[in-house]
């Protein structure tokens, strides 16, 4: 099973450029909310996808923290990874905690 993160630590992280972020959420969630300069790999498309997502350190994020724990634990059960965690709580955490994020508060 992937780590899990809380958003503190993972924007603390990825401000230092020690993790990458990968946003899992669906088109239409991204486009009312995002954090700038995340990549947006939505769950749906991810098999083929697979050759996009970062290598190295990596912390997925969704809304609320269920769809990036399938992805994390699908990356480290699937594909090897033992670089991968899950933002808890998602966006809606990463909103609470105040970080920067574009767009209207994810609901």
């Amino acid at each position: 099973m992937a780590m899990v993160q809380t958003a503190q630590e993972v924007h603390a992280l990825w401000a230092r450029g020690e993790v990458a972020i990968l946003d899992v959420r669906e088109r239409d969630e991204h486009e009312r909310t995002s954090v700038p300069g995340v990549p947006l790999i939505p769950m749906s498309e991810l098999l083929e996808r697979l050759d996009e997502v970062p290598d190295g350190p990596l912390v997925v994020m969704c809304r609320s923290g269920a769809r990036s724990a399938a992805v994390a634990d699908y990356l480290t059960g699937n594909e090897g990874r033992a670089d991968v965690a899950n933002l808890d709580g998602g966006i809606l955490a990463w909103a609470a905690a105040g970080l920067p994020f574009d767009g209207e508060p994810p609901a």
